[in-house]
């Protein structure tokens, strides 16, 4: 429902960050790697994903879209739930937790507080498929690289490419030059196809 929030930066601490943005201020659960990487800038996006229960709408954020997609991917365990996830994605970064589910990795995650050998097991077994059929792509660069790929991305596929080519080929052109913006993206990208 909500994709991202982009705003000002109000409140920052390692479990939460506020943002307001047009007058109203999100309380957005985050994971310590968001928290490690969100600076002291006034302007602040994150990625979000809204739980809705019972007794409470909760919101998480995240500083790269790979980061929200494993924490989507994590909740979509049995028995794992957003805390869980939560405390997965703050144990080690999202390679590192990639690493440990494509490996089998029982005792990574055993080291989570609150995952015990056969939540670990079932963590390992639903995902490694998934991981390595999504092929999500790691980042932790933070904002700036998220809205160049999105932007590019957005642009490539309204052009006619075909959305996984273009989203590899825009992660080779930024790998090799990190310093291009969206329009230098677009055209190594149209030069490479």
């Amino acid at each position: 429902m909500i994709a991202h929030i982009k705003g000002k930066l109000v409140e920052k601490t390692p479990t939460y960050a506020v943002i307001e943005c047009n007058g109203v201020g999100y309380h957005i659960n985050i994971p310590l790697n968001t928290y490690s990487k969100i600076g002291a800038e006034e302007n602040c996006k994150l990625f979000t994903h809204l739980v809705v229960r019972e007794d409470a709408q909760l919101l998480y954020g995240f500083i790269s879209a790979s980061e929200k997609k494993l924490f989507q991917l994590l909740i979509s365990v049995s028995g794992v739930g957003p805390s869980t996830a939560i405390m997965v994605l703050s144990s080690g970064d999202a390679s590192e937790i990639q690493e440990a589910i494509l490996s089998g990795n029982v005792a990574w995650f055993k080291g989570v507080k609150g995952i015990g050998p056969k939540s670990a097991q079932r963590i390992i077994i639903d995902l490694k498929d998934k991981i390595s059929k999504e092929n999500i792509e790691i980042d932790n660069s933070g904002n700036l690289d998220n809205t160049i790929k999105e932007e590019a991305l957005s642009a490539l596929v309204m052009l006619g490419f075909n959305k996984s080519l273009a989203e590899k080929t825009i992660t080779k052109i930024l790998k090799s030059n990190p310093e291009y913006g969206v329009e230098d993206v677009i055209k190594n990208a149209l030069k490479a196809r």
